[in-house]
C-alpha cells in the first residue's frame, strides 16, 4: 500500500486490513516520517508498568520498519511495528506509536497469515497488549493470494 503525506501509523495500516478482513499479519514499512514520537526502551529497566522513553520526531526521516499484526480488543487488527529512522547520519530505532506522520511517501507490504488464532492480550506485569498464539497454533502464509490493491 502507498501511504500519503500527513497519514499516521500505524492507525492507517490497521485500517487498511480491517477494511479487507485481515486480522494477521507481517508488516514492511519503508519511505518518509515526518512527526511523531518514537518509544525507544524504558526509562526504568526494572519499572513495572514500564515508563517509556519518548524520543521526538520533529523533522523528515528516512525508515525502515517491520511489525506484526493481530487482533487486538473487539477483534480489531492491533499493529507492533519497530522501525529505524535516519536523518544526516544520525539513527534512532524504537517502537511507532501512534500519531508518528508519514513524510512525502511511504510504502508498506502487509503480507496477511491466515489460520492463525492470535490475539494481542493486555497483560498486567508489563502493562502492554502482548501476542499469544493458540497452543500447538500452526500459522501459513498465503503468497497465492490475490494482491491487494492500494488504498490510493
Amino acid at each position: 500500500m502507498r501511504l500519503e503525506h500527513g497519514d499516521e501509523i500505524p492507525a492507517c495500516i490497521e485500517r487498511f486490513a480491517a477494511e479487507r478482513g485481515i486480522t494477521a499479519g507481517h508488516v514492511i514499512l519503508i519511505g518518509g516520517i515526518g512527526s511523531g514520537q518514537v518509544v525507544a526502551g524504558p526509562q526504568d529497566s526494572d519499572q513495572r508498568p514500564p515508563q517509556p522513553m519518548l524520543l521526538p520526531v520533529d523533522s523528515a526521516h528516512e525508515v525502515v520498519g517491520l511489525g506484526v499484526l493481530a487482533p487486538g480488543p473487539g477483534g480489531k487488527p492491533g499493529l507492533h511495528i519497530h522501525a529505524a529512522l535516519g536523518r544526516s547520519g544520525q539513527t534512532m530505532t524504537g517502537c511507532l506509536r501512534p500519531g508518528v506522520t508519514t513524510w512525502l511517501v511511504g510504502e508498506a507490504i502487509l503480507y496477511e497469515i491466515t489460520g492463525a488464532q492470535a490475539a494481542r492480550l493486555h497483560d498486567e506485569q508489563s502493562g502492554f497488549a502482548l501476542l499469544e498464539m493458540g497452543e500447538g497454533q500452526a500459522v501459513a502464509i498465503n503468497l497465492n493470494a490475490p494482491a491487494a490493491t492500494s488504498p490510493r
